[in-house]
């Protein structure tokens, strides 16, 4: 059971500095271009009915207190074909993204020391304390034609994590015209898996579960290189760039 699994998280007290986050790009505020549209992706289709999505329709918030996406500590069970292939072309995403931001952003990426070092993932601690972080944003790689910037570097917003009593360890992306909100498995000694689905822009107050709207599911690799200090690495992800990672600070 995944309450067992993450009890521990009640005792761990978790304290960390910060620097100001050296920006190249314009604060994350709201979608632009080359960033996600608002509303459902085109062909979005609802999980349930198999109609297509409302844009109107409010997004769907869990019940209070009960469990997520089927209640199950097993990854594979949540995730569809599509996106666990991501997860297994994990290392591919690595090599590509990094060859691109470092053709012309290479003193930027240094600056970031280990988060952005591939096989930098320490073991224990993978779960941060339930509270409120400080997370940034880095997208690596672009899938845009012409091609677009290789690396932009957002500055800090706020995440949270929760430990619900069901016993689901959730990461939400609170502020950001990109925001998340998704489950953290176990899965290996160094990584939890992440899924999730994305909200788009300041109009929506809420998120799509997974599933509901697939242009906004996302899935990553959440793993600890350093002190009090995390990432979230997203593979392949649909829109803009080929790798986003998502530091957590406190």
């Amino acid at each position: 059971m995944r309450k067992a699994l993450f009890a521990s998280l009640a005792v761990l007290a978790l304290a960390a500095c910060d620097r100001p986050a050296k920006t190249e790009e314009k604060v994350e505020t709201a979608p632009s271009v080359g960033q996600e549209a608002l509303g459902p992706a085109a062909g979005a289709v609802d999980a349930v009915t198999g109609a297509p999505a409302d844009p109107g329709a409010p997004m769907t918030d869990p019940p209070a207190g009960a469990g997520e996406q089927g209640g199950t500590d097993q990854w594979r069970a949540v995730a569809n074909a599509e996106d666990e292939d991501r997860i297994a072309r994990l290392p591919d995403a690595w090599r590509t993204a990094l060859r691109e931001a470092n053709a012309d952003h290479g003193a930027m990426v240094d600056t970031q020391g280990m988060l952005l070092v591939p096989d930098a993932a320490l073991a224990g601690n993978l779960q941060p304390a339930p509270g409120t972080y400080r997370c940034k944003t880095i997208k690596l790689g672009s899938q845009l034609q012409p091609a677009g910037l290789a690396y932009i570097e957002y500055p800090p917003f706020k995440c949270t994590i929760e430990l619900t009593p069901g016993g689901d360890l959730i990461l939400t992306k609170t502020t950001g015209s990109q925001r998340l909100r998704g489950l953290l498995y176990p899965d290996t000694d160094k990584r939890l898996v992440f899924i999730g689905a994305q909200a788009w822009g300041a109009e929506e107050k809420g998120y799509p579960t997974y599933g509901q709207m697939p242009e906004r599911d996302q899935i990553g690799v959440f793993e600890r290189v350093g002190t009090d200090r995390w990432r979230l690495t997203l593979p392949w992800p649909k829109q803009e760039s080929k790798l986003d990672v998502l530091e957590l600070r406190k």
